[in-house]
């Protein structure tokens, strides 16, 4: 019986990580799917958005869906997506608490300290630093966050943060007003 739990366990958390994480409503019909780089200033500020402003008016009645959309220009994005995906694997909310914390510490963050940076965050919320190091090599997590920017490609993103409110995009830099109006009208 432990196995049989373990096995579902361990299904359970792979399909989590596949589809990415969530915040919201799980199941909502009106689906807000954000295309971020954790490198990204306005991804910060479209967390920030996300934080004071969009979760609470709209967390009980929509899904809010996390993909990894690393630029090559931003030379850590990706390895901040895949410690945020081996964080989300141990629980969603430290998944989604990297994804903000790391968002609002883009000017400490480098290539350089990355690392060390990461580190930091994984001691301070009870996880080995050096099996949070270990994941950045991990290619079962690596090959998810290359699925979502694939996804993203074919969807035709090519900026950050793309956002797609029941399939209609807001690009980059967007207001409140309207992202807010896009999702009032899905709602009705």
């Amino acid at each position: 019986m432990i196995a049989r739990t373990a096995l579902t366990l361990m299904i359970t958390v792979a399909a989590l990580s596949a589809q990415g994480l969530t915040e919201g409503k799980p199941g909502s019909p009106v689906r807000v799917v954000i295309y971020e780089d954790l490198a990204c200033s306005d991804c910060a500020n479209f967390r920030l958005m996300m934080d004071r402003q969009i979760l609470p008016k709209y967390a009980g009645s929509v899904e809010f869906v996390h993909r990894d959309f690393p630029l090559a220009k931003h030379v850590w994005s990706r390895r901040a997506a895949i410690a945020a995906r081996f964080f989300g694997e141990k629980d969603p909310k430290l998944g989604l608490e990297y994804r903000r914390w790391t968002l609002a510490n883009l000017a400490q963050t480098t290539t350089d300290n990355f690392n060390q940076r990461l580190a930091e965050f994984a001691t301070s919320h009870g996880v080995k630093a050096e099996e949070a190091i270990a994941a950045l090599d991990d290619a079962r997590i690596a090959a998810l966050v290359e699925k979502d920017f694939q996804d993203g490609v074919a969807r035709g993103v090519a900026k950050t943060p793309t956002v797609f409110v029941n399939g209609a995009p807001f690009i980059e830099t967007f207001t409140f007003e309207e992202i807010s109006k896009g999702i009032d009208e899905a709602l009705k």
